[in-house]
């Protein structure tokens, strides 16, 4: 009976790690997307940002249904909220990953947060990143719920002055130059493909930009400055990405080059190809904000009311301490996003040597 027991247990465990893994999974998603939501609701609902789609009428409906690596330019200073705003409206928020650069992972709350939620890290240094990301992306092959993963080829944010290095490196290499992008990194998106071949249905190619030349910030969202973006996404099947390492560096190589033809299209004319669409604005952002505002704010205001009443100078030097490391928390997690005070990878003082 015993036997029988520990038996059946055994069959019975690689169904329980499975069910397992899917409710924590599910945990950490709902964790992440109400974390996320806070500055979506910020972008759609505060400052009233517009994000039109132009796609393909018959992609459209597989966008949120299918698991898919996202490739967006990297120009601008909230770029990656405009790919979680699109990441809300179809549903996947909370299985949204990212490669991103390690440096982000120490970043106050959002960074902790993709810390725990099996981002992807890399430290930009091929030897070291060759293991380590592919090994991270192991880890979504048996992902339970779908996701978008985003990955910026570029590898750092445009700036005329690494433009100009990157165009030297593409000429050195005979590549053609192109006028708003940088020469893509490909080793890193090749691993991305190895890795999540047969399990990925498909490359959404993703070209962002923004109308009547704005320059969007982070600061300029919470400030409740209003912008007007368009989003240009092209369905790729992953069955067209070679498999081949190199000849997958040749088909990346020339994605982007589309990817500046539609750049240039977009300064001529003032729109992309396609369709244009309009993704309905969930109510779920704005609703996760006001309930954590109502559970937090009223007991906190409360607090202080109290505190100040009291008038201990300890407990006001207390408070006044927190509020300033959490206003130096905020700010660093703005200033992440800031172009000017963006990383020097791509720069020649940066001793980064240009390979792909």
């Amino acid at each position: 009976m015993r036997t029988n027991m520990h038996l059946g247990t055994a069959k019975m465990s690689p169904k329980f790690r499975a069910c397992t893994r899917t409710v924590l999974y599910g945990k950490r998603n709902r964790n992440t997307t109400e974390l996320h939501q806070e500055l979506v609701m910020l972008l759609e609902w505060w400052s009233g940002t517009e994000c039109i789609i132009h796609t393909d009428p018959r992609a459209y409906p597989k966008y949120g249904k299918e698991n898919a690596i996202v490739v967006l330019n990297h120009k601008f200073e909230i770029d990656f909220l405009c790919g979680w705003s699109l990441a809300e409206r179809f549903g996947v928020l909370g299985g949204s990953k990212v490669l991103a650069k390690k440096e982000l992972a120490y970043v106050p709350i959002i960074g902790w947060m993709w810390y725990f939620t099996e981002m992807v890290f890399c430290t930009r240094k091929w030897e070291q990143d060759r293991k380590t990301v592919a090994k991270s992306l192991l880890h979504l092959r048996d992902y339970p719920e779908k996701y978008f993963f985003l990955i910026h080829c570029e590898g750092t944010r445009f700036t005329e002055k690494k433009h100009q290095i990157s165009m030297q490196v593409a000429h050195a290499k005979g590549l053609p130059s192109l006028k708003y992008h940088l020469l893509p990194r490909t080793k890193g998106f090749a691993i991305t493909v190895r890795s999540l071949r047969n399990v990925v249905s498909a490359v959404y190619d993703c070209t962002l930009n923004f109308r009547n030349n704005e320059n969007p910030t982070l600061l300029g969202v919470l400030n409740g400055k209003k912008y007007h973006a368009d989003l240009y996404v092209r369905r790729i099947p992953l069955e067209e990405v070679p498999e081949d390492e190199d000849k997958c560096s040749a088909w990346l190589h020339k994605l982007y080059q589309e990817k500046d033809a539609f750049q240039e299209e977009y300064y001529r004319t003032g729109t992309f190809p396609e369709t244009p669409m309009v993704p309905p604005r969930r109510p779920w952002t704005l609703v996760n904000w006001l309930f954590w505002a109502s559970l937090l704010l009223y007991p906190f205001f409360r607090f202080l009311v109290n505190m100040i009443s009291s008038g201990s100078s300890l407990t006001l030097a207390s408070f006044v301490l927190v509020f300033f490391v959490a206003s130096m928390g905020v700010r660093w997690m703005i200033g992440v996003t800031e172009i000017d005070k963006g990383s020097a990878y791509g720069n020649i003082d940066s001793k980064q040597k240009q390979n792909d």
